[in-house]
């Protein structure tokens, strides 16, 4: 061999070492996302999403498992507690949320002149004991009030002593969600003013049987302060018939009958970790992380067809798949943290009102006023493993990192699928984009709601053997580059300009 064919041979031989060894630190930087494994993603939704977890109903012994593991993966990859939670061991990662288990709607009815409504038929009781009242009835439109939007309902009005009649939700919004969390607030606020009973005209945009299988049996509801006056009968009617609003609006005085709805004190969870931010300056303001992680239990109180065979709810999609994510962010940002902190929540209570998240909301355990995003995981189901689906992706300032983090493991973006089903009001994130603070969801990819969607979700058949293990993985670490590129940028994510929630946007941050 000549010495001019050993030098090429030896030049080749080192230029082969050194591109190895460029693609060899050009892997070694990439952050920890990108070395999590299928069977990490795997392991935890198999977990989750267990027959032995009995579908993780909210405050039952599934939920209460399903929290423990929550935590116990938190504390084993270096997730600590919420600085100020002095509780020892797992528990100070608990955030107790207090909830009322209601019975089953009762027997009854409501003669208004020469109408009768049956209990359970044309009217459901929502809360209150045994009561047999007859009063005045008295109209107070939406029976809200709220100085910064000009709603005062109660203007002008006595309704001491009488029954008040209200129209379902608020004056800006009609999905169920508003509906169940402004009821509260009515039935608080009519008891303050001296009446003696609420009934309630349903009006969201969903059949009235659909509402009478879910409401009627037993459900469950934030607890109420012990300050407050002793809750007042409260009657879901069905306002989309016509005879009955009719004979409402024209009753001077109504008969109210119920044998009431035993109520029981309970407890759930939301479970909180925080990682620290690197950056000196940036590090106190922070990237909240949300997905729920109860589902809706066993036989009938999943309220879908069940078998002997198989009556519980695994809800792998709906929302073990969303809480993998956040199990893998909490990897992949404990092992390299971003310039700012990160808090990640896994939230009880999401399947009977976004309960978790609107108690968090009004008890955070950090300034929400710190907080740039929230970033929550929670969907139906997917039909479509090439990309994920954004609710909120045009509106809350963070298209480019979810556009970014997405194409890094191969997968597109869709940008609010479903527009008629309001979507971006329907999960946890709501309850933050209500405070001001951007708050898109993260969800598996689909189009549109059709066979594939509704074949599994809220169905039994929606067990961890019929998720796409491959695709979990890579939503999990579209998830968690997203959260890092956003923690790691130089300026926090605004509200579009003209956004419902720009003005709440603008009280909290003072902007």
């Amino acid at each position: 061999m000549t010495m001019k064919i050993k030098f090429l041979l030896f030049g080749s031989f080192s230029c082969l070492l050194l591109t190895s060894a460029a693609f060899a630190q050009k892997k070694t930087n990439l952050p920890p996302e990108f070395s999590i494994k299928k069977s990490e993603t795997e392991s935890h939704i198999r977990f989750l999403a267990a027959d032995e977890l009995w579908g993780r109903r909210t405050g039952e012994q599934g939920n209460f498992v399903a929290a423990r593991y929550i935590a116990e993966q938190f504390r084993k990859l270096g997730v600590i507690p919420v600085p100020g939670n002095t509780t020892a061991g797992t528990s100070a990662y608990y955030q107790n949320v207090p909830f009322e288990k209601i019975g089953s709607n009762g027997t009854g009815e409501i003669i208004a002149d020469t109408e009768k409504l049956k209990s359970g038929e044309d009217w459901i009781l929502m809360n209150g004991e045994s009561t047999d009242l007859t009063a005045p009835l008295i109209y107070a439109s939406y029976g809200l009030e709220n100085s910064a939007k000009g709603w005062d309902d109660y203007k002008d009005l006595d309704v001491k002593g009488k029954i008040v009649l209200l129209q379902s939700g608020t004056p800006d919004v009609q999905t169920p969600s508003e509906i169940i969390a402004s009821s509260i607030e009515k039935r608080k606020l009519a008891a303050e003013k001296g009446a003696i009973a609420v009934i309630e005209l349903f009006n969201a945009p969903m059949p009235w049987n659909m509402v009478n299988r879910y409401f009627a049996g037993e459900r469950i509801a934030l607890a109420e302060s012990d300050n407050n006056p002793k809750s007042i009968p409260h009657a879901w009617v069905n306002g989309k018939e016509a005879k009955i609003t009719r004979a409402l609006r024209g009753a001077q005085n109504v008969t109210f009958k119920s044998s009431g709805r035993k109520a029981q004190l309970i407890n759930s969870y939301n479970i909180a970790g925080y990682i620290k931010g690197s950056d000196p300056v940036l590090k106190d303001e922070y990237v909240l992380l949300t997905a729920h992680y109860d589902h809706v239990g066993v036989g009938k109180q999943g309220g879908q067809p069940f078998t002997a065979e198989d009556s519980i709810f695994n809800g792998a999609r709906d929302n073990a798949f969303g809480t993998v994510a956040l199990l893998t962010a909490a990897e992949a940002l404990a092992k390299n943290p971003p310039k700012r902190s990160i808090l990640i929540v896994a939230l009880t209570a999401e399947e009977v009102g976004l309960l978790g998240s609107r108690y968090y909301a009004a008890h955070p355990l950090l300034p929400l006023n710190k907080c740039i995003l929230n970033l929550n995981s929670d969907g139906a189901g997917y039909n479509d493993t090439t990309i994920v689906s954004v609710m909120g992706l045009n509106r809350t300032g963070v298209k480019t990192e979810i556009e970014t983090a997405s194409k890094a493991f191969g997968l597109g973006v869709f940008a609010d699928p479903s527009p008629e089903q309001g979507l971006f009001d329907r999960s946890d994130n709501v309850n933050f984009a209500k405070e001001g603070i951007p708050a898109p969801t993260f969800t598996p990819g689909f189009k549109e709601f059709n066979g594939d969607i509704m074949k599994n979700y809220h169905q039994v058949s929606d067990n961890p053997e019929t998720v796409d293990f491959g695709y979990l993985l890579k939503f999990c670490q579209a998830y968690t580059y997203t959260v890092r590129l956003v923690a790691d940028r130089k300026t926090a994510p605004q509200w579009i300009a003209g956004d419902k929630y720009e003005a709440a946007a603008k009280k909290l941050y003072g902007k």
